[in-house]
């Protein structure tokens, strides 16, 4: 590869290394291909430990594979919202949300909103009234399985055209009834890791968590991708935080790892996501790589 935009600069250090590397993955996704999935896949973006990337996480995967030719919709479970702010959506209190659909059974379709800047790509949003809706829910019939039944009629309700390939629910970083509703929702659960000290701390839990919805009321869910993100380089602990996690969950993480990125951060204040704020990023890269792994796996089995 051509390195003339580096005259003048030795090719062994540790920056010149950083381009070169940055250009080789900018021209493998240039030519890369996502294949659609067999079916709708229905995935919960979900750890009950706070500040690890969840959120961030759910909208550049969903702004990633959208931008790559598949439909998706992102399902905004959390009373802050900052899945609907960083796709641009509306969600004050006046619009028709996901709170609608849970409480008072509105069809889906009713309360879905296009991303201004991506094609594709689609959002229930959440408003402030979902942070009554745990209460709420409590004294409804089939409370755990509001969710669910409104994706499954909204599926069906789509022709092939409309109907999503994926559909990616952010969900509170807590074990309330939004989130059971997320997991009885879904066939798989997306765990985005942050490489720090207390990865793990809550791991367990939230397997047992999971595990016990498995058995009480949704035996299709099963962990299928685990992300590492917040990833330092630099640093030793996030290399023994990513060895620690592939030796337990090697099948389930994606080579691919999230780096620590302050365009990743500024792109929500800007209501975008970091593929549409800034495409060159290596966040926007990591993120497309990501989401090309996840659509890999999904892609149907070849039968011949």
């Amino acid at each position: 590869m051509a390195l003339s935009v580096m005259d003048g600069m030795s090719t062994d250090t540790p920056l010149a290394r950083a381009l070169v590397d940055t250009n080789r993955r900018r021209d493998a996704l240039a030519t890369r291909s996502y294949p659609k999935p067999g079916r709708t896949r229905v995935l919960t973006v979900a750890n009950q430990k706070g500040g690890v990337g969840k959120t961030t996480t759910t909208v550049n995967l969903a702004a990633a594979l959208a931008q790559n030719g598949l439909r998706v919709l992102v399902i905004d479970l959390d009373p802050q919202g900052n899945a609907s702010t960083a796709l641009g959506v509306p969600h004050h209190a006046d619009v028709p949300s996901i709170y609608d659909v849970l409480v008072d059974a509105k069809p889906l379709a009713s309360v879905i909103q296009p991303c201004p800047d991506v094609t594709d790509l689609f959002c229930a949003p959440a408003t402030i009234d979902l942070a009554g809706a745990e209460i709420e829910l409590v004294s409804l019939v089939a409370r755990e399985l509001r969710l669910q039944r409104a994706i499954t009629a909204y599926l069906e309700s789509q022709g092939d055209e409309e109907r999503p390939d994926y559909v990616l629910i952010d969900c509170p970083p807590s074990l309330g009834l939004l989130t059971v509703n997320a997991f009885v929702g879904a066939d798989e659960v997306f765990i985005p890791i942050q490489c720090e000290y207390y990865a793990l701390e809550g791991l367990s839990q939230l397997l047992k968590n999971i595990e016990m919805i498995r058995t009480h009321l949704n035996p299709r869910l099963h962990v299928s991708t685990i992300l590492l993100t917040m990833y330092d380089a630099r640093t030793r602990l996030s290399a023994q935080v990513a060895d620690e996690v592939r030796t337990h969950f090697g099948a389930q993480t994606l080579r691919t790892t999230v780096p620590r990125s302050v365009r990743i951060s500024e792109a929500p204040s800007h209501g975008q996501t970091v593929i549409t704020y800034d495409p060159l990023s290596t966040g926007a890269l990591s993120y497309l790589e990501a989401a090309g792994e996840l659509a890999d796996r999904g892609a149907p089995v070849a039968r011949g």
